[in-house]
């Protein structure tokens, strides 16, 4: 039986349809060195920067350098598993870590894997980003003039963060660096109850590059012990992990937070420490044969933190309206509090002055304070907030506003002091009150300060109520008094936890009050 020409080719139609071809096209190379973390891949022609390729043994790694003949691959694994001849696979993802409300409350390594012994992280596909992605341009944003408390008197009073500002905390080695960021996080609490579910809460990110394990274990545990953990992720990339986890972490640390701000709603991030992410980007990046410059740091270091930070910003209330792709909400904000570390205070070396030019002000803690008792030491002379009183309640910017002048007199006469015994009486007296101040602002570990109490304590200083009173009692004075403000006027302080509220005369008038009341008691108890 012969079959027609329009059969044949019914036939041959209904054989195409159903046949499902199981050809894939792959990018493959093959590895011709590998050492120190770093391999080099051959015969990847279509291979991007910053590509995840695939190596044997379940180890991954990012492509760097895209040379003429042969891709400079970062190992993000255990780098023994691989060797010359292994086969490498193209992924054809930009790597990317899981983001979302799944991520809250966990401690993961640089590739958002829980590494808290909690079990994995169950995140869809759809909640993956890109480490690396595009800052908000200039429409996107608007000014930064909404105060981030951290709860610390010396900061909120003379050096104020906003939501969307880039702070820099600077100092040497064990002057309190670490500590005044966890006191930040542990304030958020009061932000949302401590329930990350809530839009008002603040979702704070800790992310520690080249931190020993002991110490994020101990950060943790500070974190649990005063609720805060929560509404934290720990971002961990620790001393003994590989260099190429540790430049990476606070840019995967950054798109967990940008997950949220998209949404409209606020996020604080701390790098502790950008001096660790740099060294380990030098070694990366030295092995891969990039040349050095200055203090053998490649050329793109400054690049490296400046596209880290640009991220930080407050939207714009309708940016959604703007780029409805790329955001969800607007006026959600990422608030970054990056970390550099110094040798000897000195703040004119390489990374230091670039992160200094990149962030909107910097908190310097000086040695010599800390040492002598001043905690936080905070040194009023160098710090500074480049948002200003924008970024501060109403009523701090206007009962602290003579605070810092004051303080930097009391340095300088301090010093000249030291000459000479016959002092004029306007001298005693500047000295009297800066000492006196000097104490008031000293403040204990974890333990943030609610704003009406901030306020309280430092309109008693800077009014002069404190001018008689023994500069061994200030501590105790503060204590007593805020116990007594919280029993006689919780309505005053209540309002002045407002943010927006504005020092008022009335206020004014019955703090004073409030201070004269107590002060006649404390005296009397002396």
């Amino acid at each position: 039986m012969e079959l027609q020409p329009s059969e044949v080719t019914s036939i041959l139609k209904k054989e195409i349809e159903g046949f499902e071809t199981s050809a894939s096209k792959e990018s493959v190379g093959t590895v011709l060195q590998v050492g120190d973390g770093v391999a080099r891949v051959y015969g990847l022609d279509d291979c991007m920067m910053a590509e995840l390729l695939e190596f044997p043994g379940g180890v991954m790694g990012m492509a760097l350098n895209l040379e003429d003949d042969n891709v400079g691959v970062v190992l993000l694994g255990d780098a023994t598993k691989v060797k010359e001849g292994d086969t490498v696979k193209t992924t054809g993802r930009i790597i990317s870590v899981p983001t979302g409300d799944a991520m809250v409350g966990r401690v993961v390594n640089a590739l958002g894997q829980a590494v808290d012994g909690k079990g994995p992280i169950q995140v869809s596909d759809a909640d993956y980003r890109p480490v690396e992605q595009d800052s908000p341009n200039v429409i996107e944003r608007q000014p930064v003039k909404e105060p981030l408390m951290s709860g610390i008197k010396a900061i909120d009073s003379m050096i104020p963060v906003g939501r969307g500002q880039r702070e820099l905390i600077i100092g040497d080695r064990q002057t309190g660096k670490t500590a005044l960021i966890i006191d930040a996080i542990i304030n958020q609490k009061k932000t949302g109850g401590g329930d990350p579910s809530n839009p008002d809460q603040v979702i704070c990110i800790y992310v520690a590059v080249g931190q020993k394990q002991s110490t994020v274990v101990d950060v943790a545990r500070r974190f649990e012990a005063a609720g805060a953990m929560p509404y934290t992720i720990i971002v961990n990339a620790a001393a003994s992990d590989e260099a190429s986890m540790q430049f990476l972490a606070p840019y995967s640390g950054t798109a967990m937070g940008e997950y949220f701000r998209d949404r409209g709603r606020h996020v604080l991030i701390a790098y502790d420490d950008l001096s660790k992410q740099a060294a380990a980007y030098r070694q990366v990046m030295l092995l891969l044969r990039r040349p050095p410059g200055r203090e053998a740091f490649p050329g793109d270091i400054f690049n490296l933190h400046s596209r880290l930070l640009e991220r930080a910003a407050k939207l714009a209330d309708n940016a959604h309206e703007l780029s409805p792709q790329k955001y969800q909400a607007g006026g959600g904000s990422l608030t970054a509090l990056p970390v550099v570390e110094t040798q000897e205070g000195d703040v004119s070396a390489y990374i230091p002055t670039n992160v200094i030019s990149i962030t909107d002000g910097q908190i310097f803690l000086e040695g010599n304070l800390f040492y002598s008792g001043v905690r936080p030491a905070v040194n009023v002379g160098i710090s500074v907030s480049r948002v200003g009183g924008s970024a501060q309640t109403p009523a701090m910017k206007k009962v602290a506003g003579g605070l810092r002048i004051n303080l930097a007199q009391y340095r300088e006469l301090e010093a000249f002091a030291q000459f000479g015994s016959d002092l004029d009486k306007a001298t005693q007296q500047a000295l009297n009150r800066g000492a006196r101040l000097v104490e008031l602002l000293k403040q204990g570990q974890y333990a943030p300060l609610r704003n009406s109490h901030q306020i309280a304590a430092i309109y008693a200083g800077t009014s002069g109520s404190l001018d008689e009173v023994p500069v061994d009692k200030i501590a105790d004075f503060e204590t007593a008094f805020l116990e007594f403000m919280d029993d006689t006027h919780p309505e005053l302080l209540t309002a002045l936890d407002d943010w927006k509220a504005k020092w008022t005369d009335e206020m004014q008038s019955q703090m004073q009050a409030a201070v004269d009341e107590f002060l006649a008691q404390f005296k009397a108890s002396l």
